[in-house]
């Protein structure tokens, strides 16, 4: 089936803009009041895609967010007095007269998406509306080139890691609709928002003026709209999708970079120093190749020595250079078949098309002509030092790159915020002066043990993080000890020798063998590091008189 034709982008006129918001508040068309419309079952079908359910559910209900609903989202076609009813302000006309609406005779059609929005951040509740491209449910036709996406995984995932401080200037860098950038204006003074797609500048300037949000919004790609700018914070959601070059497979401007393999994350990489503001930080999702283990043999750097397949290699290429502080986190990893038949769906191919074969073949050709095992999914978090060497006496940025795939609750942005400080605070510790610091066990972190039924020693000894990335860390019973007696009072040091002269340990042996599980901890975000103390003792000391460290410590 050929591609919906793409109609021209909304526009912005600004005495409708004014009615037609007027007019969605009154209608209350928000996220809530449409789940409550649909029910439960309705909702979970649309999450699947299935729309029969929800054109189902709102059919009798006599209510203005239903069927604004079943225009802009499902598709579904009105007649022009009903949509004058539900938009009373506005109007059939005045919905035509912005370009969100097509007449066809005395039936209403949807030309645009425009579907509420709500989160929650420090700030307090969002609710905002979000206009995009109609989707493959409402349209029953592939995606065309230039489809602007609406708020999907992705944009969640990244809205739900980036930090939310107070800055002065944040970027946007390949905004497509521009949620990223409507949530960084709640933080930021001012905020740029770029992109190569005109298109899709156009239908972030349409969402920006609806919801009454000024940006300075802008077209060009990556970095070349704000050459010689510089930002407190940059936000990218860039069109990362590995696509085979010269293969006759359609690309598409939100996902395809018009690069080869990852090439598209280096000349990002490339380009940061010079946009980051000194302290500023970076946030962005990204893919990389991760090369076939013949490709990576000898290399003691490999970080999963099982296969000898190192999924760090690109990310580090990519970063060690840049003299900024970069974690890197592997969320997921797709085999190419896997991530071959993903993209070629979301194209709008499925196995029961005759281009199915090519398709993949296509991929595949491509990821073999790199020896490409793997393809990895994550976040990058990166950080301008203030000037070199001043935060601490560092001789090298800090380059992280780890595997996490499991999950915690609560702000994913202000908890990678945290470990992402720490991390840099413990790059310029040595292990001595990290023993005269003081620690603070984070709240959501428990102690889980196993035991056999009428045993008295666990098993299995775990730390579990509630919030955050959701670690799980085995620990002995010195490790456990030691954490639980971390509420800030005492230094490290002190409560090893503490803990030490419990358990008749040498506390030297101790120090040794828990210092890196202790900055393990630390830069997971499950101790919060304090101030040293100002004379504190270190692991050898002798603890201070009395029953306060006894007591501070669980036997």
């Amino acid at each position: 089936m050929p591609a919906a034709a793409p109609c021209a982008p909304p526009r912005v006129v600004p005495a409708r803009i004014a009615a037609l918001r007027e007019d969605l508040e009154r209608a209350e068309y928000t996220s809530e009041r449409v789940e409550d419309l649909l029910g439960p079952m309705a909702a979970a079908a649309l999450r699947r895609e299935q729309a029969v359910p929800a054109l189902r559910a709102l059919a009798d209900i006599d209510d203005p967010a239903a069927r604004l609903f079943e225009l802009f989202t499902l598709g579904h076609q009105l007649d022009a007095r009903v949509l004058d009813a539900a938009l009373p302000a506005t109007g059939a006309d005045g919905a035509r007269e912005l370009g969100i609406v097509a007449l066809d005779g005395a039936r209403v059609r949807a030309l645009i998406d425009l579907a509420p929005y709500a989160a929650q951040d420090d700030l307090g509740a969002i609710r905002w509306w979000i206009a995009s491209d109609l989707s493959e449910l409402a349209t029953g036709a592939p995606l065309h080139p230039e489809h602007v996406l609406g708020v999907g995984g992705a944009s969640l995932t990244l809205a739900s890691i980036t930090p939310r401080e107070r800055v002065g200037t944040a970027l946007d860098m390949g905004c497509g609709c521009g949620i990223q950038a409507l949530h960084a204006s709640r933080h930021a003074d001012r905020v740029v928002a770029t992109d190569l797609s005109e298109r899709a500048i156009a239908f972030a300037t349409f969402t920006a003026a609806l919801n009454g949000i000024d940006l300075d919004l802008r077209t060009g790609s990556l970095f070349e709209p704000v050459a010689g700018e510089e930002f407190d914070l940059i936000v990218s959601n860039p069109p990362f999708v590995i696509t085979p070059r010269d293969a006759g497979i359609a690309e598409w401007t939100y996902r395809d970079g018009g690069r080869g393999g990852d090439e598209l994350l280096a000349d990002i990489a490339r380009g940061l120093p010079a946009h980051l503001a000194p302290g500023g930080s970076a946030v962005m999702l990204a893919n990389w190749e991760i090369a076939a283990a013949s490709q990576v043999e000898g290399d003691d750097t490999a970080a999963d020595a099982s296969d000898g397949e190192d999924w760090t290699a690109h990310p580090r290429c990519w970063f060690e250079q840049t003299g900024l502080d970069v974690w890197v986190i592997q969320r997921a990893r797709e085999a190419p078949a896997q991530y071959a038949e993903t993209w070629a769906r979301d194209g709008g191919v499925t196995d029961r098309d005759e281009a199915w074969p090519a398709m993949l073949s296509a991929w595949l050709d491509d990821f073999a002509s790199r020896d490409v095992a793997g393809i990895g999914f994550g976040y990058v978090l990166a950080h301008r030092p203030v000037t070199p060497g001043s935060e601490a006496p560092r001789t090298a940025p800090l380059l992280d790159l780890e595997e996490v795939a499991t999950t915690g609750s609560g702000s994913l942005g202000a908890h990678l915020a945290r470990a992402f400080a720490a991390r840099r605070a413990l790059a310029a510790l040595d292990d001595e002066a990290l023993l005269e610091h003081r620690a603070v066990r984070a709240a959501d972190v428990i102690e889980r043990r196993h035991l056999t039924p009428g045993a008295w020693d666990p098993m299995l000894i775990e730390l579990v993080q509630g919030a955050g990335l959701g670690r799980i860390v085995r620990a002995d019973q010195l490790l456990a000890a030691t954490v639980g007696a971390c509420d800030g009072e005492l230094t490290l040091g002190q409560i090893i020798g503490a803990v030490c002269a419990l358990t008749d340990t040498d506390p030297q042996d101790a120090a040794a063998g828990l210092v890196g599980e202790l900055r393990r901890l630390i830069a997971g975000g499950m101790l919060d590091l304090a101030a040293p103390a100002p004379d504190g003792p270190g692991p050898g000391s002798d603890p201070a008189p009395g029953p306060v460290p006894a007591e501070g410590v669980p036997a």
